[in-house]
Formats: structure tokens, C-alpha cells, sequence
């Protein structure tokens, strides 16, 4: 692709079947680095450089900060935009946000610190223990405001939103539902701990913290890179379509979220709150 041209969450590329000499057109999703920097005020640093599925970067890089622990509050937050250094190149400033956040900020000290590495796989996070949520101050979180029997139900509703899924088969979904079971939002993308990223930051932005009785349905496994973001957001439930970890089922149990995994036809695995 030039770099002139626009990136998009999409792209179509001709391919040929193993069972046939006919060249046919084929959707793929797409895939671009985004670089997270942060500005607090004495200059531009690198925070992150993840790669992932074009399409509402801003919520991407917001969920991020907030999800890692690196704002303690929405006023930690001043603005985020694309960048708009002139010496790259349209698409290369596509491939660019940056926030701006106050100097006290744990984006700015902790960035002082470390460099976070992020892969479309499966992430790095903040947090690698569970004792590291407690020391950012994240609290267990409240009762989902629905049944096991309707949370098992969530990916269901969500499916029909994956659109970009449809095209290509070819990446994750990660969707939030308040607590009556409304669904508020869906977001795609190839990592799956970027689309909850994607979720927490439409969540951020338009004021909605903490996301007390809410639930998150995520297409693939419950890692323990996805229950220490839905914690940090004060999420409620979590229902995933694939397995969970040994360490996210003992973060969930620790922090009394509800995880169920195995999600099928409407039943599913509990592994989180357990009691004999």
C-alpha cells in the first residue's frame, strides 16, 4: 500500500483457491502499528506502539491509559488526538496519537519508567499480578445486574454487530452491556485486548466510569490481560465465548467478578464467583 493512501479496517486483495486456477477478490482485515504518545507538558514521549485493526484509535488509546492504570481520573485526560506533525506522511499521522495529560499524571511517571510493549496477541499490561491492581487502588467490583442464564445469552446479541467479522473472519469482538442488558457498544478488532481497550475508551469519553452492574462479552479466551481491564473499569461480568486462564479465574475470584466461559447456545462454564 502507499503511504499516501488511507488506512481502513479492511482491505481487498485477490487470492486463488487450492481447487481452482480462477483468481477471486477476498476481504482481509487490517492490520497497522498505532503509536500511543504522551504529551504532559514538557514534551513528547513514547508510551506505546501496539499493532491492531484500524477503526476508533482514539477509544484504543484512551482505554489504554485507563485500563493500565496510567490516569487516575477523567481530568487525568485533557484531550487525545491523532498527530499532526507535518513531517509524516498522511497515513504514517494515522498511525500516530497522542495524549495530552496533566504533569502529575501516572502516564507521565510511570512512562518515565518503562516502556509499555503491546502485541496483537495478546498484550502486555501494567498489571502482571494481582497484588499490582490493589496497589493502583482498583476495588472489587458489584453484582452484575443479570442472571447467569442472561449473561450466557450476551455473545448471542453481540454477533450480529460483527460486521468487519463478516467480511473477513478474521478478528476479535469485544461488546459492553449495561445492566439491564442493553447492548451500549461493540468494537472490533485483530487483538482482543485492543477491542476491550476499544470499549473502556467509548466508555471514558463519554463520562460512564466506573461501569458498575455492567457486562463484557469478548468473542475469544478470558486472559488475565482482559479481567484486569474489566476491573480497572469497574466492570461487573465477563463472558467469554472461549476458555479462561488459571490466572484470570483467580483475579476474578479475588476482585467477586463474575466469569463464565465455554459460552455456547446459551449456557456456559462459571468459574467466578465460586463457592462449594
Amino acid at each position: 500500500m502507499n503511504s499516501d493512501e488511507p488506512i481502513s479496517a479492511t482491505q481487498r486483495i485477490q487470492v486463488s483457491k487450492t481447487d481452482s486456477d480462477a483468481s477471486v477478490s477476498d476481504h482481509v482485515v487490517g492490520e497497522e502499528p498505532l503509536e500511543i504518545r504522551i504529551d504532559g507538558g514538557a514534551g513528547l514521549q513514547q508510551l506505546a506502539i501496539t499493532m491492531r485493526t484500524p477503526g476508533a484509535d482514539i477509544e484504543l488509546g484512551a482505554g489504554f491509559l485507563w485500563s493500565e492504570g496510567l490516569l487516575r481520573n477523567r481530568e487525568d485526560l485533557i484531550g487525545i488526538t491523532t498527530c499532526k506533525d507535518k513531517e509524516l506522511s498522511p497515513r504514517e499521522q494515522e498511525n500516530v496519537i497522542v495524549a495530552r495529560v496533566v504533569a502529575d499524571a501516572p502516564a507521565v511517571t510511570r512512562t518515565m519508567e518503562r516502556r509499555f510493549t503491546i502485541s496483537s496477541a495478546c498484550g502486555v499490561c501494567g498489571s502482571t499480578h494481582i497484588h499490582d491492581l490493589r496497589e493502583r487502588g482498583c476495588k472489587n467490583v458489584s453484582a452484575p445486574g443479570l442472571s447467569d442464564d442472561e449473561l450466557a445469552k450476551l455473545p448471542e446479541l453481540m454477533r450480529p454487530k460483527q460486521k468487519i467479522f463478516d467480511k473477513t473472519g478474521g478478528l476479535h469482538a469485544a461488546g459492553l452491556f449495561d445492566p439491564s442488558g442493553s447492548l451500549i457498544v461493540v468494537r472490533e478488532d485483530v487483538g482482543r485486548h485492543n477491542a476491550v481497550d476499544k470499549v473502556i475508551g467509548y466508555a471514558l469519553m463519554h463520562d460512564m466510569l466506573p461501569l458498575a452492574g455492567h457486562s463484557l462479552a469478548i468473542s475469544g479466551r478470558g486472559g488475565f490481560e482482559i479481567i484486569q481491564k474489566a476491573i480497572a473499569a469497574q466492570i461487573s461480568a465477563v463472558v467469554a465465548v472461549s476458555a479462561p486462564t488459571s490466572l484470570a479465574v483467580e483475579t476474578a475470584r479475588e476482585f467477586g467478578l463474575t466469569l463464565l466461559g465455554f459460552t455456547r447456545n446459551g449456557s456456559a462454564t462459571k468459574y467466578s464467583p465460586y463457592s462449594q
